[in-house]
């Protein structure tokens, strides 16, 4: 009986127990096996973005000449819809046996990557060239597959087309609407060198070279020069390096931005990119309603004014190069235009931003000047659209001597019956700045997510402070409301306008919720300071 007694529980054994110890036994097996494909500096591949991590990652570098490593946060979500794009370019390079290959970090996981590289958002792509780590290059490129693949190839191969004879250049030139050419004595000068770190950054542009005489000669030019070549607008706009102060690559940049644009520019979603890239300070809009015969023909005109607005060359202390505009000279300090003109259908692409203008369809045909810094509109009264009122409308805008014009909603009947005060741009003035009251303001637009957010705790705090005759809670919809001398650069924004004489403004930037509205308020328009 102990015999049978024994067997019984040799049998019984793993029933009772045994796969349990079996399991542990597993599981610590696969746990040391991730463990060292952690440690170890295999580089494994997802969808042919190299997988990287603090123990392969000098391996990755040795091995590639050219590695674009994307830093993410699993749960970002700008990180999510950049990776389908990333996988593509990824497999774009790799299919054309370029040298410049995809990385990938989880930053969250590793932190010592993170810190070493200075990961403060995600996602963050950074270029290291040759296996340096000491010194990566910050990605300048759009954040979609062609715009990575574009960016990649500038940096693996040369970035400008060297052009040997008359016959290749003609060619080069006709071949695209529009192209670069840096005309240099010394390809390897500096002044050649910044040009090649220009054509590096501006990947949607075709950029050639010359250094031979003969193509000097060929196109008018005797000293090193920078020539953009059109098929619309000017043929040939020169830009000469300035002999004392060489080529700023800045300065470069943004006067091919600027010539690249034809000189009256369509809205429309192909050309918005480059409407609002090119940085230029001001904007000249024509809304027209391109249907109408009528209102077409009022192009010609405004095309005859965006001729003295193309660009500016001043010299020295004001004095204008004679004729206002012409090709850069070497001894001019070179300014970017003043302003782009823009043509917006208003039954096109154009009905879209009529409500940012407080427009409909039917104010076509109108004009509006915008001052790009701030958001500010100028609206020409008269119905005069010929080329010189235009041109004496926007001098005057220029010149200060025309007022901004701001939008306004009618104020609800309701406005001052609720909790939350609703204001106007007619009616702010008169709440913001009573000196009786203290008066905190959120600055908000309906489709913004954050205001959605802490909308219940705004409505908590009205409802606190309703029966106190020394402050008001108010807020106003800046998407429909314009103010003269307070721009809202993002929402929401909260300005405290405090009780007394004068005009003054304190923006609150601290924690969204009920408790610490309630401390700024009872401490006048300042958080206590708190114990360490």
């Amino acid at each position: 009986l102990v015999w049978l007694l024994v067997l019984s529980l040799a049998w019984l054994g793993p029933a009772l127990g045994g796969e349990d110890e079996d399991e542990e036994v597993i599981e610590e097996e696969e746990k040391e096996k991730k463990e060292e494909e952690v440690l170890s500096d295999e580089i494994k591949e997802e969808d042919n973005v190299l997988v990287l991590h603090e123990h392969n990652f000098a391996r990755a570098l040795s091995e590639h000449q050219l590695l674009l490593v994307e830093f993410y946060a699993p749960w970002c979500g700008h990180c999510q819809r950049l990776a389908p794009s990333f996988a593509q370019a990824a497999a774009e390079l790799r299919n054309e046996s370029s040298p410049a290959r995809l990385g990938k970090v989880d930053a969250t996981a590793q932190t010592a990557l993170a810190t070493e590289f200075g990961i403060t958002s995600y996602p963050t792509l950074k270029l290291f060239r040759d296996g340096n780590r000491t010194h990566p290059l910050a990605y300048t490129g759009r954040l979609d597959s062609q715009g990575i693949v574009r960016w990649m190839q500038r940096r693996a191969g040369p970035s400008a087309t060297l052009l040997q004879d008359t016959d290749t250049s003609a060619a080069f030139i006709n071949s695209q609407d529009l192209v670069v050419v840096g005309f240099f004595k010394d390809l390897k000068g500096e002044a050649a060198q910044a040009f090649f770190e220009v054509a590096a950054e501006m990947v949607d542009t075709t950029f050639g070279v010359a250094e031979a005489a003969e193509l000097f000669q060929e196109y008018g030019l005797s000293a090193d020069t920078v020539s953009l070549f059109k098929k619309f607008d000017e043929k040939q706009t020169n830009f000469p390096v300035d002999p004392e102060r060489g080529l700023d690559t800045a300065e470069l940049t943004r006067l091919l931005r600027v010539h690249s644009l034809q000189l009256v520019m369509e809205f429309t979603k192909e050309t918005s990119n480059e409407i609002f890239s090119a940085k230029i300070p001001h904007h000249m809009l024509l809304f027209l309603n391109k249907s109408s015969p009528d209102q077409v023909s009022l192009q010609d005109d405004f095309r005859a004014a965006a001729t003295g607005f193309r660009g500016e060359v001043r010299w020295p202390h004001g004095r204008d190069k004679e004729g206002g505009f012409g090709t850069p000279q070497p001894q001019c300090p070179l300014f970017p235009a003043q302003v782009l003109f823009v043509v917006v259908d208003v039954t096109g692409h154009g009905a879209d931003v009529l409500p940012f203008f407080g427009m409909t369809a039917a104010d076509a045909p109108t004009l509006r000047l915008v001052r790009m810094e701030n958001n500010r509109k100028y609206q020409m009264e008269q119905d005069n659209f010929s080329d010189s009122a235009i041109r004496t409308f926007i001098q005057a805008v220029l010149d200060g001597k025309v007022k901004p014009h701001l939008l306004s909603a009618e104020p609800p009947e309701d406005w001052d019956t609720r909790p939350v005060k609703v204001l106007v741009g007619k009616t702010f003035e008169q709440v913001a700045f009573d000196e009786t009251k203290n008066v905190f303001v959120k600055f908000y637009a309906p489709w913004c997510a954050h205001c959605q957010a802490m909308a219940a705790a705004w409505e908590e705090l009205a409802e606190r402070y309703k029966d106190r005759e020394d402050i008001v809670i108010a807020e106003m919809d800046s998407t429909a409301n314009e103010l003269e001398n307070i721009t809202i650069h993002g929402y929401p924004t909260l300005h405290y306008f405090p009780a007394g004489p004068g005009r003054k403004m304190v923006e609150y930037k601290s924690a969204r919720d009920v408790e610490t509205f309630s401390k700024f308020l009872e401490n006048g328009g300042t958080l206590p300071e708190e114990p360490p």
